[in-house]
């Protein structure tokens, strides 16, 4: 029972906050349907930037989306994202139907421009877009950095890095090694 009401609230939240975001950013703001975020998401959005939200998105608590000056971010139907995951798009994230991100999963469509004057403390970063498929399953913990696509039907191992080209119905796992030194 005590699932269900907060079920029922965070539906109830959710759609306020979509009218919300869709009256101060109006046609650069679209969603569809019934949402479920908890109202500990948190949503930021540039003026210039465009949001895209399909039906039946899920966030859990510590969601963070932003959406930077001149971004893009599609969400399409039947996406789920659970506890802490963070999307931050500067330019381009396509986010495919039925894709379903373990807890703390992190996208960024850009890096720090770090050789420019000033380096880091300039604020100017390169960037790249991100896709992925239909179907896909991101690991706890996993990193999604410009210039990935991933193909449809795949599954990202927990604690992958990935940059690059995921073919259609690929596992990617990242084997790591543990080495301990006697001192």
């Amino acid at each position: 029972m005590h699932r269900k009401f907060n079920n029922i609230i965070s539906v109830m939240s959710s759609l306020l906050r979509m009218i919300i975001i869709k009256i101060f950013h109006f046609n650069k703001f679209s969603f569809n349907g019934i949402q479920r975020f908890s109202p500990n998401v948190s949503i930021e959005f540039d003026n210039g930037a465009k949001f895209k939200l399909g039906k039946k998105v899920r966030a859990h608590s510590g969601v963070k989306i932003k959406i930077r000056s001149n971004g893009k971010l599609v969400i399409k139907d039947n996406v789920s994202f659970n506890y802490n995951c963070m999307v931050f798009c500067h330019d381009s994230i396509t986010i495919e139907e039925g894709v379903e991100f373990g807890p703390g999963v992190l996208i960024y469509d850009h890096d720090h421009d770090y050789k420019i004057p000033g380096g880091i403390k300039a604020g100017r970063f390169t960037t790249g877009e991100v896709f992925i498929g239909k179907n896909v399953w991101i690991g706890a913990n996993s990193i999604i950095l410009k210039e990935t696509n991933i193909g449809h039907n795949c599954v990202i191992a927990a604690g992958s890095v990935v940059k690059g080209n995921i073919p259609d119905n690929s596992i990617l796992i990242q084997k790591k090694n543990t080495k301990i030194i006697d001192i």
